[in-house]
């Protein structure tokens, strides 16, 4: 998909905003969502969405949903080192499908690192549900704590 372009409302991440599909929240407020990947790239991988903003990508989106995006961001990443420890932490964001984004809704990912990872930019296999509730509940009460 090019970096132009209508938004569609029926996106995975859309229908997360709305109530339509499940996620693993850690943090929302007015303006923003984050949720654990359900492909995760490493343990702990979240996505931060603006809730507001029917931006497609970082050219579509408003200055201001986009700074409450990056605030959030480096909250959770406080959050994520904090609790899981990790040797690094990759933060990133994809415009386009030849730059790796699959889900047209703007969104910032916040990837864990740990010694002997293989930097990539999509997983290979989707987590295990259990897994992902149990990380959950760790870093929303950390969060919350």
């Amino acid at each position: 998909m090019s970096l132009h372009g209508d938004y569609d409302s029926q996106n995975i991440f859309a229908k997360i905003i709305r109530g339509e599909a499940p996620c693993y929240k850690l943090y929302e407020d007015d303006d923003v969502l984050a949720f654990l990947d359900v492909f995760p790239q490493s343990y702990g991988h979240t996505l931060v969405i603006p809730k507001r903003s029917a931006a497609r990508n970082i050219l579509e989106v408003d200055p201001g949903a986009l700074s409450k995006m990056a605030l959030a961001v480096q909250k959770l990443t406080r959050v994520l080192v904090a609790e899981l420890e990790p040797a690094g932490v990759q933060v990133a964001q994809f415009n386009g499908n030849p730059a790796g984004q699959t889900v047209f809704h703007i969104h910032m990912h916040i990837v864990p690192r740990y010694e002997g990872d293989t930097l990539g930019v999509h997983a290979s296999q989707k987590a295990d549900a259990a897994e992902l509730e149990k990380l959950q509940a760790r870093l929303v009460k950390r969060l919350n704590g």
